[in-house]
């Protein structure tokens, strides 16, 4: 009968290890992730991007011509209110006050000149201030506004209405010369119309408070030395049906008063040092006289925030094209 034999201990440590045999078990695949189909970019992104911000030199460029004050208007400017002009005036009145249902408070207009005047309007903030300074004037003698031709000008109609209708000498290259715009400013008040401009120059700036005043204003109410009427505007950085704007007319000043210069001082020579240092104390002194009012005027024109703002961005920016242009100069 064979005998089996035991291993000892001594065997059992020579006895090679056997590796461990693979399990039957199935390891579970890791999932691979699948990779997004890339769609050709007019399908995944259908938004418009917004066109891009063009400078006035480079529109000015692409017109062909870009006249400004007197040279583009051809004619005198007239302070008589002519028939179309009344009759446009009533109809954007209908629009302003029935369609879009704005309300604007008007005071102080017991201030207004008789005509031949240089009034400077803050805070600037939309295309409705313009209509918020005739709304404060009477119809005549009119009143002309130096201002931005490629804010203005966004059509060929546009510019053909208002070369027909008056009331604006456009501005393209602001900053390189000032000679044709203190001739604008003397045709019109020598004509005993309104000359009116916002020395904010943009329409960006927060709400209820003045931006920074240029010089370019001081510099042409020096040369012209004409009676300065400030009014100052809230309300129309937002536009939305029914919403409330308020204006205030100021009491009558002069460049030598905003200056500190007396009655019978010279005037600084022209494009001297000395004039440009005059016009920022004018500015200075205009900003100190405006800014507490429009603060002040400001609270009238904040709706609760539960109120409805129906077509907000349609009004806000009816008549300017946002990133067309930079709006910070």
């Amino acid at each position: 009968m064979p005998m089996t034999s035991t291993p000892t201990p001594a065997m059992a440590k020579q006895t090679p290890k056997q590796p461990p045999t693979p399990t039957a078990k199935a390891t579970k695949a890791t999932p691979t992730r699948k990779r997004p189909k890339l769609c050709p970019p007019d399908v995944t992104d259908r938004r418009r991007r917004p066109a891009g911000r063009i400078a006035p030199e480079a529109l000015a460029a692409e017109r062909g011509s870009a006249l400004e004050g007197l040279d583009w208007l051809g004619r005198p400017p007239e302070a008589t209110a002519s028939l179309l002009y009344r009759l446009l005036r009533l109809v954007a009145r209908f629009i302003i006050f029935v369609v879009f249902r704005f309300r604007i408070r008007t005071s102080g207009q017991e201030n207004i000149p008789a005509g031949g005047y240089f009034l400077v309007a803050a805070a600037h903030r939309g295309w409705m201030d313009p209509f918020l300074v005739m709304q404060a004037l009477p119809s005549q003698p009119r009143c002309w506004f130096l201002g931005s031709a490629p804010s203005t000008f966004t059509s060929r109609w546009r510019e053909r209405l208002i070369h027909r209708l008056g009331g604006l000498l456009p501005v393209w290259r602001g900053g390189v010369g000032i000679d044709q715009h203190v001739a604008s400013a003397r045709a019109v008040i020598a004509n005993g119309a309104v000359f009116a401009q916002m020395p904010e120059g943009t329409v960006s700036g927060p709400a209820g408070l003045i931006g920074p005043f240029r010089t370019g204003w001081a510099v042409i109410a020096l040369r012209v030395d004409a009676p300065i009427v400030p009014l100052a505007i809230a309300g129309t950085e937002e536009l939305y049906l029914g919403r409330r704007m308020v204006s205030r007319v100021l009491p009558v000043t002069s460049a030598r008063a905003l200056a500190g210069l007396d009655h019978g001082a010279e005037m600084p020579p022209p494009g001297t040092r000395e004039e440009l240092d005059v016009a920022r104390r004018m500015s200075d002194a205009l900003a100190a006289i405006i800014g507490p009012v429009v603060e002040s005027i400001h609270p009238r024109t904040v709706d609760p925030v539960e109120h409805p703002r129906r077509f907000r961005r349609r009004l806000t920016w009816l008549f300017l094209r946002p990133g067309r242009l930079d709006r910070d100069g």
